[in-house]
């Protein structure tokens, strides 16, 4: 019974991530716009790496997702795949 309610409810989490990656919400996204705007329009990350200063985080999947890069908590460029 339990990992019913788990799979049931990683079901959940996963869906609702997916309703955010939609173009009208990729639309949203402007330059200068900081970390925390962004994880409240698209959720939180399903991951993120830091490199020299910049961090590129990613909301989806390999097929469908939206890329957000950042200097200093703000967006300086962001690119979608596949979204609806």
């Amino acid at each position: 019974m339990k990992l019913k309610t788990s799979i049931l409810v990683t079901l959940t989490i996963l869906l609702a991530a997916c309703g955010k990656l939609t173009v009208e919400n990729y639309d949203k996204l402007k330059v200068g716009m900081p970390y925390t705007e962004v994880k409240q329009l698209l959720g939180p990350p399903e991951r993120c790496s830091d490199l020299l200063g910049m961090k590129s985080c990613t909301w989806g999947d390999d097929k469908r997702h939206i890329t957000v890069n950042f200097i200093g908590d703000q967006v300086v460029i962001f690119n979608a795949e596949n979204i609806r």
